[in-house]
């Protein structure tokens, strides 16, 4: 059981609190990583509770290893037992026991959470077990307060395969239909200007960017779960979070930065380097 952040006794007053759930990133580009990195750069003090741990690069995972689930419950009940939170993101979780037990955790908690269901990696590596998939869906989404799927994504939790941008609306209702508050299909893959749709079963919002021509893109879906849980435990609404955050993403993608030989990282200090 959790609850919420205790004010202590002090001359300064703690920033907003956002735990991220999520695997380790060995290359610094995403997972845990690029989610505290993104906190810090939002202005929020972000926790981690580590479910996995990557080996991997610009080149790809060369392998995991995903934590003991005694080790993922004990992290967790030490940060949201005496810490607290105001918004949870979750990103790679492995497996349906650690799934099953990240959600619990979610659904016991007040906060918002936001969940990235990672299936795969940039590279295209697999970072979830096959028979996890039904836990995602049955027990983590209907936990969720936003969750954000790509394209693959969508069609590994619902069988709708999106090929252009009027089949966004279609995955969003297959998504809600698994019983998330909001859905946000990241239709980044598509050709011409991404678009993205948010969606809470009856309103729509889209979201447009400029597409730069930057190949660096490795840890944008962690990056854009996290800046949507920091502006969400800053205050704002869903659909003022996702535009933030948005914002956010677009800039450190623009700024990305080849590293190693493969796929670079956006830029988590692009606003500190402009």
């Amino acid at each position: 059981m959790t609850h919420s952040p205790s004010a202590v006794p002090s001359t300064r007053q703690a920033p907003p609190l956002v735990l991220t759930v999520a695997g380790s990133d060995s290359g610094g580009g995403a997972g845990i990583q690029a989610d505290l990195k993104t906190m810090l750069a939002l202005g929020v003090h972000g926790m981690s509770v580590i479910a996995a741990v990557t080996a991997q690069n610009s080149l790809g995972v060369q392998g995991y290893w995903e934590l003991p689930v005694e080790a993922v419950r004990a992290q967790l009940d030490s940060v949201l037992s005496d810490i607290g939170v105001h918004a949870i993101k979750t990103g790679m979780l492995a497996s349906t026991v650690l799934v099953e037990t990240v959600a619990e955790a979610l659904a016991a908690s007040d906060a918002p959470a936001v969940v990235d269901p990672v299936g795969v990696s940039k590279h295209g590596d697999s970072l979830l077990a096959p028979d996890a998939v039904q836990a995602v869906r049955s027990v983590l989404l209907p936990a969720a307060t936003v969750v954000t799927p790509n394209l693959y994504e969508v069609e590994q939790l619902t069988g709708v395969k999106v090929v252009d941008e009027a089949g966004l609306r279609e995955a969003a209702e297959a998504v809600k239909a698994l019983g998330p508050q909001w859905v946000l299909i990241k239709g980044g893959h598509l050709p011409g200007e991404p678009a993205d749709l948010l969606f809470d079963g009856e309103r729509e919002h889209r979201f447009t960017a400029p597409r730069h021509d930057n190949r660096h893109t490795h840890g944008t879906g962690c990056t854009l779960a996290s800046a949507i849980a920091s502006h969400l435990a800053l205050g704002a609404d869903v659909p003022a979070a996702v535009a933030k955050a948005k914002e956010y993403v677009t800039g450190a993608i623009a700024a990305g930065f080849p590293l190693g030989a493969g796929i670079g990282p956006v830029d988590h200090g692009w606003r500190h380097r402009t």
